[in-house]
């Protein structure tokens, strides 16, 4: 008995029976409606939105010009320290971008100290650098104590409050070996670091909320899906439909 090979084959692009061109259209229609919802939205986004800088870069705009010429005034000084400290709380940073920054936070405390606090801020800096590399746990007490002690002794020289969540950072970034000079490579990339970090493109669809959330988070997050379960139970309801008008019977 001769087989026929094309019984079993099934064509989306091609099909071949009323019931596959019905179902075909309908995948492609609710593919569509599921693309524009998706790749839409994003292309608004990007359409509408403007770069915004975070008040640490309108704060380090106002200084680096003094900053970069090493004449700046302590509360210029202190305001770049916090700029900087600002982008090293951020989660990802290149090595030479952390370099940098790290630099520039510790020149700045160095240059801001007096006599006095410069010999304790360095011996402070290097004794923590030293229990760094030896301790086998964060938990251990005299690590502990010394990186409250740096930390309290570096916030009082920049100027920052104690409830300044920056304040938890500073003793990991100072550096013993960025301290006394501004490095000429820092310098230079500084400018492209702030403007990476703390420049962020905004628009109504960001800064508005809906239910507690930026609206661009709910709608890709919670929007998009209830969408796809949607699409899926219209998907189903449809083809139920398409059974009856076709006079399928499964």
């Amino acid at each position: 008995m001769e087989s026929n090979q094309n019984d079993y084959h099934i064509s989306f692009f091609k099909p071949t029976t009323a019931q596959a061109k019905w179902n075909r259209n309908l995948a492609i229609k609710l593919i569509l409606i599921w693309a524009v919802a998706v790749f839409g939205f994003h292309f608004l986004l990007r359409a509408i939105e403007k770069p915004t800088p975070e008040e640490a870069y309108v704060q380090y705009e106002k200084v680096w010009e003094n900053i970069s010429k090493e004449n700046a005034s302590i509360e210029e000084m202190q305001k770049f320290a916090h700029s900087s400290l600002s982008v090293l709380g951020k989660v990802f940073i290149k090595t030479e971008q952390k370099s940098a920054l790290q630099n520039a936070v510790s020149w700045s405390a160095f240059q801001l100290a007096d006599s006095a606090q410069k010999i304790m801020l360095i011996d402070e800096v290097i004794k923590f650098e030293t229990l760094k590399s030896e301790i086998n746990s964060i938990s251990d007490p005299e690590y502990i104590a010394t990186k409250r002690s740096l930390s309290e002794l570096a916030s009082s020289i920049l100027g920052l409050a104690q409830n300044d969540v920056r304040t938890k950072l500073i003793s990991l970034e100072l550096a013993s070996s960025d301290m006394k000079v501004f490095k000429a490579e820092s310098k230079e990339l500084i400018p492209s670091i702030m403007s990476t970090y703390l420049i962020h493109n905004q628009s109504f669809l960001t800064d508005f909320k809906f239910l507690g959330f930026p609206f661009h988070y709910f709608y890709s997050a919670v929007f998009l899906l209830i969408l796809f379960v949607f699409l899926c139970w219209l998907y189903c309801v449809r083809v139920d439909k398409m059974h009856l008008e076709l006079d399928i019977d499964e």
